[in-house]
């Protein structure tokens, strides 16, 4: 059995289900799971607690002014198999997961400094190799060395849909309309910002999973990591 350690970076649109399929894999492996959206929804969720953010207005210099005091961490809970969200060592898994979190956080995303700040955290945790990490600029900014770099991609009405069951399944009241809407606007905005928008990177493998079932995508992706593990 191959003791060497990679860093797999996973990229692409939201709910394409990228965390899902990292989880799966740093527990097949026994790597490290680093949700970066996550840490963004974290900022998202720090800034509207402190009334930084809200439907009308966006106070962009006071969230950057507050950002040393925004620590994210991650506390793997073994009776849920993964990692939870900690902002500032309190539990916040389940309050940024929300449709109202999902309906800012690529605009507290675009903030240069917050992904800096963020950025920097990044690179610490990944110091030891041995990680899976999701989300937006990992294989183009944060580990552009990585030894495998995945591209996930599905339709929009694809992803939409998973999220709306997703929602709903923990009680939320949504319609698939707006879902839809918000993956939308956050496919735009996040392919379209300035600051490492979303794109695939050159050597990235592109997996489109709009007809896979979870266990073909797994199947697929860890074929991909023996092969570089026996390099």
């Amino acid at each position: 059995m191959s003791h060497k350690k990679i860093t797999i970076a996973i990229d692409g649109f939201s709910s394409t289900g990228k965390s899902t399929v990292a989880k799966q894999l740093a527990k097949h492996l026994g790597y490290v799971y680093i949700d970066s959206g996550a840490m963004y929804r974290a900022v998202t969720y720090f800034a509207m607690s402190n009334g930084l953010i809200d439907e009308n207005n966006f106070n962009v210099e006071e969230l950057i002014s507050k950002l040393d005091n925004v620590s994210v961490s991650f506390k793997f809970n073994k009776d849920l198999g993964f990692a939870e969200v900690y902002l500032n060592g309190i539990n916040v898994e389940k309050e940024i997961r929300t449709l109202e979190v999902s309906n800012y956080v690529s605009k507290v995303s675009a903030i240069p400094q917050v992904r800096q700040q963020l950025v920097r955290q990044q690179h610490k945790m990944g110091e030891e190799k041995g990680i899976v990490m999701d989300g937006r600029d990992i294989g183009t900014v944060v580990f552009p060395d990585a030894e495998l770099k995945l591209f996930m991609t599905a339709s929009a009405e694809t992803r939409a849909l998973r999220r709306y069951n997703e929602l709903k399944a923990k009680g939320e009241n949504v319609t698939y309309q707006d879902v839809l809407q918000n993956v939308q606007e956050r496919d735009y905005l996040d392919s379209t910002r300035e600051d490492s928008p979303l794109y695939k990177a050159n050597d990235a493998i592109e997996i489109d999973n709009s007809n896979m079932s979870l266990d073909e995508q797994f199947k697929t992706i860890l074929d991909l990591v023996n092969a570089v593990l026996k390099r």
